[in-house]
């Protein structure tokens, strides 16, 4: 039973990722699509932090009342590994994890890295990864969700 959920979480996943695909990013994507998050995440009475960057530039950046400084080392390193790998943080766990590999453990990724849920790719069509969207503060599954379902929104209005 664990493994037939295990392989429904994993299609999930990339489906999500599929589905969810930009025409366009730019600055005000950005802003709008950081702004809705922050929106969604206040109105649940969420503590976190939520932010979108491309390497080397934050484009958005906000922290709820009730963060703690350390989300900001979790912000970063899930997006790091939204970058790399360009897939969401929690589609690289799951298939690391349906492999049976400890990317930490096996020296693969160093502290930079964390492989755990909550950083989302901002994927162009005809282009590729340009940007990572994450949460940080909730459950790694309910970052996700949170980045998932305001992603969602964004592409349909």
């Amino acid at each position: 039973m664990a493994n037939i959920a295990a392989h429904e979480a994993l299609e999930t996943l990339k489906r999500q990722e599929e589905e969810l695909i930009f025409t366009s990013f730019d600055h005000g994507d950005a802003w709008r699509l950081g702004s809705r998050l922050t929106s969604m995440a206040q109105e649940a009475g969420h503590a976190i932090g939520i932010d979108i960057r491309r390497p080397g530039l934050i484009l958005f950046r906000a922290a709820l009342p009730g963060i703690t400084p350390d989300q900001e080392s979790w912000i970063a390193r899930k997006s790091a590994l939204v970058l790399r790998m360009e897939a969401s943080s929690a589609l690289v766990e799951a298939r690391l994890s349906s492999a049976g590999i400890d990317p930490i453990a096996t020296g693969w990724l160093g502290a930079d890295y964390a492989v755990t849920g909550g950083s989302f790719p901002v994927r162009v069509r005809g282009v590729g990864v340009v940007a990572a969207v994450t949460a940080s503060g909730l459950s790694s599954q309910e970052d996700h969700d949170l980045i998932v379902e305001g992603i969602r929104q964004h592409l349909t209005t």
